[in-house]
């Protein structure tokens, strides 16, 4: 049973998302954590990871269904971590036209579209990152040093990235605005990277 406050992460489970490769990542750094889709629980944890994975209209589906977007919301409002992965990164911002229009959580300002200029979609593989931005998030991180990506929609650069990456066009890699960090790649397949950014969430959250 858990206490009013619980002082580990939540894994925010919504039927969806790359979860075991996470749960792994998470196991071998011995992090304290638990995964819930109860929106009870997220609102007691010290702090929150959204994993994504599939298009951004179905994901605020299913978070809504749940009453997970409010949760989220709370959660980040209050000022506690917060950590989003691929589209978990995504649909913190305002809106997409994946699939048609989709409102998001709104956390940040922005429309996610699919990419323009890329040489082939999706965007699949490894890629370096740029640092534009210091954040205690990409704290060891270095422009240059690479990540997993797997998306066919980006959000164009904007005031809250902290790492850029190129694809035919620039894209935000990493965004971060005071507690809540996300990135489009997945850090729990991006070895060295992906493991100094686990490394800073799980330190932030503690």
């Amino acid at each position: 049973m858990l206490g009013v406050n619980d002082d580990r992460i939540a894994v925010i489970d919504y039927g969806g998302g790359n979860m075991g490769s996470l749960r792994s990542a998470l196991t071998r750094r011995q992090a304290p954590f638990f995964v819930t889709d109860d929106p009870a629980q997220i609102a007691r944890a010290s702090a929150a990871i959204l994993p994504g994975d599939g298009a951004f209209g179905a994901t605020m589906e299913a978070l809504a269904k749940r009453g997970l977007d409010s949760a989220i919301a709370r959660h980040i409002e209050v000022g506690k971590p917060f950590l989003g992965i691929c589209v978990g990164m995504q649909v913190l911002f305002a809106e997409s036209d994946e699939y048609g229009h989709h409102a998001g959580l709104g956390v940040f300002p922005g429309l996610v579209r699919r990419f323009i200029d890329a040489p082939r979609v999706p965007h699949m593989g490894w890629n370096d990152l740029h640092i534009e931005r210091t954040h205690p998030f990409t704290a060891g991180v270095a422009s240059g040093d690479y990540a997993y990506f797997l998306h066919s929609y980006r959000i164009v650069e904007s005031d809250v990235t902290l790492a850029s990456c190129e694809y035919g066009e620039r894209f935000a890699a990493i965004v971060a605005r005071d507690n809540v960090m996300a990135t489009q790649f997945h850090p729990e397949k991006s070895q060295q990277t992906g493991a100094l950014l686990l490394d800073n969430f799980i330190r932030i959250a503690a």
